[in-house]
């Protein structure tokens, strides 16, 4: 948690310098500093857990999938308009069917990326990710699970907001049992306000 707090106070100095840096010499009196949200839907990863149902039917819970929403910060180099950084941090989840049970896989995502502007809409990204505070609960029908920190790396290719993710993470459980949480999804991100 600590290296996570370091990472996103060292990005947030470091923008903050950046921006009285060259502040000046840009001639719009746009901040390069935006507000950013971004959603996710991905899908992936090894089996934590399969939920068996009345009627018959079952369902499996894996590591890499789920929804996520975060927040965060955009900064725009003002020497480099093509190059962007992005930080955020978020809440990640996976629930089933069930109607009776709370069953879910939740984890808190922070992420880091280098971007580049192909075009005015076309967008390549890659940086790190780390899920934190990763824990499955059953809700009493079977073993809550908690899993280590993972960090691994992201990827994501956008066209106008919308992109196409790709991570590779590692989970591992208190027994040292591992999981791949490798993911595949889509993205939803906007920076305010608009330029």
């Amino acid at each position: 948690m600590r290296t996570i707090r370091k990472l996103l106070l060292i990005s947030f100095l470091v923008f903050t310098a950046f921006g009285d840096l060259f502040g000046q010499g840009i001639e719009k009196k746009t901040s390069p500093v935006r507000f950013l949200f971004r959603a996710g839907l991905e899908l992936g990863g090894d089996k934590v857990a399969e939920v068996f149902f009345e009627d018959g039917d079952n369902q499996f819970v894996k590591a890499g999938q789920g929804g996520s929403i975060g927040i965060g910060a955009e900064f725009q180099v003002p020497t480099v308009n093509r190059l962007l950084f992005h930080a955020t941090a978020g809440y990640k989840f996976v629930t089933t069917k069930a109607d009776n049970a709370n069953i879910r896989l939740s984890r808190i995502p922070v992420q880091v990326t280098a971007n580049w502007m192909a075009t005015n809409k076309l967008r390549f990204g890659a940086g790190v990710a780390s899920h934190r505070g990763i824990r499955f609960k059953a809700d009493g029908l079977g073993q809550d699970l908690n899993f280590r920190s993972a960090m691994g790396p992201t990827f994501e290719l956008a066209y106008s907001g919308i992109g196409l993710t790709y991570t590779a993470m590692t989970y591992e459980d208190e027994s040292n049992e591992k999981y791949s949480a490798n993911a595949i999804g889509l993205s939803l991100t906007v920076a305010l306000p608009n330029r």
